[in-house]
């Protein structure tokens, strides 16, 4: 079986593949995640999946290289990561009894070079809480407490690739 490198720094895409208890190795990418003017948050998922694999997959030819990406799309506007409590804290009000969707873009490059992106779409219900009890969340690192509902809304679809051709990978 050819080497599997994930090219991700998140420990929690980590996690998921340990799961698969198949051996890899882990590489940061050197991407940058800025949103293209105009790009829906789908196809931003998808590109910055994408690219995340094929700047990893130059350092191992021959290589199983994962790449993933997930942006938050409220009405057809991405949300980008907050980075300070403030901030966090704007988002998860504007988000409070509305539904976001979530893009995880996962792109796989094979041995041969063939691609493959898909991104899915998880619909999530967020609920009505005090202002007290966002403000705790998002001093909070625990994922356990966001203030989410998951519906039962979720869906697959393939991405296309303007760099390179998406394929079926053997």
């Amino acid at each position: 079986m050819p080497p599997i490198v994930l090219a991700s720094t998140s420990p929690y895409r980590r996690e998921l593949l340990q799961r698969l208890h198949l051996p890899f190795s882990v590489q940061a990418p050197r991407v940058d995640e800025q949103a293209l003017r105009g790009e829906s948050p789908g196809a931003t998922a998808c590109r910055l999946a994408l690219a995340k694999a094929q700047a990893v997959a130059l350092d191992h030819p021959g290589a199983i290289v994962i790449g993933s990406d997930q942006v938050a799309d409220v009405d057809g506007e991405a949300l980008s990561k907050p980075g300070m409590h403030e901030a966090a804290l704007a988002q998860l009000t504007r988000m409070q009894g509305r539904d976001v969707v979530f893009h995880s873009a996962l792109a796989v490059i094979g041995p041969d070079g063939g691609q493959q992106v898909d991104d899915v779409r998880t619909a999530v219900r967020f609920r009505r809480l005090p202002v007290g009890q966002l403000d705790a969340i998002c001093a909070s690192s625990s994922r356990t407490t966001a203030p989410a509902r998951p519906r039962s809304s979720r869906s697959a679809s393939r991405c296309s690739s303007r760099s390179a051709p998406t394929t079926r990978l053997r």
